[in-house]
């Protein structure tokens, strides 16, 4: 019997750590980051939203959103639409909400505009197919 004697280099432990599944894992979660953070409900537009106290929470998805500024010119989707007439306004509301397919439109009001401009475009606005309302506020925490 011929016996084989062992290199004392094979008997050593390994100290190496294995940084793929650490990379794997950090991949998924920053996949995950980039695809939460591309839904935010930002408009882009420098709006004085009002202030609350009570905390909800924010359930996005598809939806419209509708801003006017403290000069009430009225935004949908960011974009400043021209109207020259009420019935102009329910047609572009009524086109953001057929291009998201979806019928929910959040309100985003400066504080310093007047209510009664408010309530008048969400008037439009369920006029144009709107079916689900929300109002943007902002937190003081």
């Amino acid at each position: 019997m011929a016996f084989s004697q062992k290199n004392n280099s094979e008997d050593e432990i390994v100290s190496e750590i294995n940084l793929t599944p650490l990379i794997d894992i950090m991949l998924v979660l920053l996949i995950i980051f980039m695809v939460t953070s591309s839904v935010s409900l930002e408009s882009g537009l420098d709006i004085d939203l009002p202030k609350t106290t009570s905390q909800t929470s924010s359930k996005e998805g598809n939806s419209v959103i509708i801003s006017m500024d403290a000069a009430e010119k009225v935004y949908i989707q960011g974009n400043e639409i021209s109207y020259s007439s009420l019935e102009d306004l329910e047609v572009e509301i009524s086109k953001a909400l057929s291009a998201e397919n979806t019928r929910t439109v959040i309100f985003e009001g400066s504080a310093q505009s007047t209510l009664e401009k408010a309530i008048r475009v969400m008037d439009i606005a369920k006029k144009a197919g709107a079916e689900k309302f929300a109002i943007a506020a902002q937190g003081e925490g």
